[in-house]
C-alpha cells in the first residue's frame, strides 16, 4: 500500500479553478493533492525581436515558488537577483509543453505569457503547473475570440504532464513528495491528447531500470493524462 493509501494507478485528488486571478486574460488555479499552483495568462500585443514580421505568435513561461510554499523557507529568487538553474529548467519546459499544441500562425503577432506561481508543494509541481497552464490559456485564448481579436482558436490540442515512479511497491502513479523523495527511480511525462510525446524527463535515483519497467511507467502516465485530459475538457466548458 501506498503511503497516502491510493492504488498505484490512481492520481491524486485533482481539480480546477478556471478563473481564479480576476485580472488575468485567463487564469486556473490547480490543485494535485496538496499542491497547488497558480497559472496566469497575460497577453500583449507584440511578439520578441526575433518574430517580428514573421507573422507568427509566441508563448512562453515563467515559474516560481512561494518562499513558504516548502517545509522551510526558500529565498525569494528577485532578492538573490538570478533565478535557479532549477526554474529556468521548469519554465522552458512548460513554455515549450504549451507551443506543442499551439497554431502560432493562427494567433498572429502576439505574445502569451503564462506565470506559474506554486503557492504549496507536495510533488509533481511542474506537472501540475503545464496541466493547470493549458486551462489558462485556453481561457486566454476564448477571451481574445471573444474580443474578436481571434477568428479561430489557436489550440491545436491538450498537453498535460504527470509523474511516475519505481518504489519498492513497484510503478506508481502521480508522486507526492514523500514518495518522490524515496523513489528508486522517477520520470516526468509530457503527453497530448492525440497520443504524441512533448518530454520525457526520467532518473534512475540508484539501480538502472528497465526497458519493461520504462514502459510500465509510460503506461501509467498514460492513464493518468487521459483522466488529467478530460478534467481539463471539463475545466474549460462554457
Amino acid at each position: 500500500m501506498r503511503p497516502s493509501g491510493r492504488a498505484a494507478d490512481a492520481l491524486r485528488p485533482v481539480s480546477f479553478t478556471p478563473g481564479f486571478a480576476r485580472h488575468a486574460e485567463g487564469s486556473c488555479l490547480i490543485r494535485m493533492g496538496q499542491t497547488e499552483v497558480l497559472c496566469a495568462a497575460s497577453v500583449e500585443g507584440r511578439v520578441p525581436g526575433f518574430l517580428r514580421g514573421a507573422g507568427l505568435g509566441w508563448v512562453t513561461a515563467e515559474y516560481g515558488m512561494l518562499p513558504r510554499a516548502t517545509h522551510t523557507r526558500g529565498d525569494r529568487e528577485a532578492a538573490r537577483g538570478k533565478q535557479s538553474g532549477r526554474t529556468q529548467e521548469i519554465q522552458r519546459l512548460i513554455g515549450r509543453s504549451l507551443r506543442a499544441v499551439v497554431d502560432r500562425a493562427a494567433m498572429g503577432e502576439m505574445t502569451v505569457t503564462l506565470d506559474c506561481d506554486v503557492l504549496n508543494a507536495d510533488g509533481g509541481t511542474r506537472c501540475a503547473a503545464i496541466t493547470g497552464a493549458w486551462v489558462a490559456l485556453h481561457m486566454a485564448f476564448r477571451h481574445l475570440m471573444r474580443m474578436n481579436v481571434l477568428a479561430k482558436m489557436p489550440l491545436t490540442g491538450q498537453v498535460a504532464a504527470v509523474s511516475c515512479g519505481l518504489t519498492g511497491e513497484g510503478a506508481v502513479l502521480d508522486l507526492d513528495y514523500d514518495e518522490d523523495s524515496n523513489a528508486e527511480a522517477d520520470a516526468n511525462f509530457v503527453l497530448t491528447d492525440g497520443g504524441g510525446i512533448v518530454e520525457i524527463q526520467g532518473t534512475a535515483e540508484r539501480a538502472p531500470f528497465s526497458e519493461a519497467q520504462f514502459l510500465s511507467l509510460l503506461g501509467l502516465a498514460r492513464r493518468g493524462t487521459d483522466a488529467l485530459f478530460a478534467m481539463q475538457r471539463q475545466a474549460v466548458a462554457d
